[in-house]
């Protein structure tokens, strides 16, 4: 990866967003050196302007970035960097320094969930014990909640009709996990078809 620090004045601008819902989460700056360190501990260190010295975000909080991937701009010179927060980014205790955490993205959020609970065994949830019934029940279950969502779409209680379309997606995302799929993978088919 080629990044031209020198536009900059040996800074470069570096975006940060949430690998799993890409939300933005803040800008930071960084140096040669500062992309080092976070290229070698996978965790985001910025040039602080303010203090005038290598910061790794949550160094003091323990709210660290761990990066999942690194983008270089079309000009060689911003970086975007998809990363897993450990709790809240910004320093006033919100998800981002833009705005407070949206649904938008929730979904992949729920997706992990699901996975972990079906991966680790977790015995008590509700999530793994459909899992272990098969994939029978699994499809079963996802064909009840689409009869639900047709029957609630045709009456007037728009709560009622968000909570059954919300049941639906929930189970159409174990019904992906037993099958072996991500809603990446059904997002890719429906790109195709764009």
């Amino acid at each position: 990866m080629s990044i031209d620090f020198t536009k900059g004045n040996g800074l470069v601008p570096v975006i940060i967003q949430h690998s799993t819902t890409l939300q933005v989460l803040m800008l930071g700056y960084m140096n040669v050196e500062a992309y080092t360190k976070t290229v070698e501990e996978k965790k985001v260190t910025f040039f602080s302007r303010t203090k005038n010295r290598l910061w790794t975000k949550g160094e003091e909080s323990g709210n660290f970035l761990w990066v999942q991937e690194i983008q270089v701009d079309c000009d060689n010179d911003t970086l975007l960097i998809k990363a897993d927060p450990v709790g809240p980014t910004c320093h006033k205790g919100t998800t981002s320094c833009f705005a407070e955490e949206t649904p938008k993205g929730f979904l992949y959020v729920l997706e992990r969930i699901i996975a972990d609970r079906i991966d680790t065994n977790v015995e008590s949830s509700y999530t793994n014990q459909l899992y272990k019934r098969g994939i029978n029940k699994v499809a079963q279950k996802v064909g009840e909640e689409a009869i639900e969502v047709v029957i609630e779409a045709k009456d007037t209680n728009d709560e009622l009709f968000k909570n059954e379309a919300a049941d639906l997606l929930y189970h159409y995302l174990i019904l992906l996990k037993a099958k072996g799929f991500t809603l990446t993978d059904i997002e890719e088919v429906l790109k195709n078809r764009n």
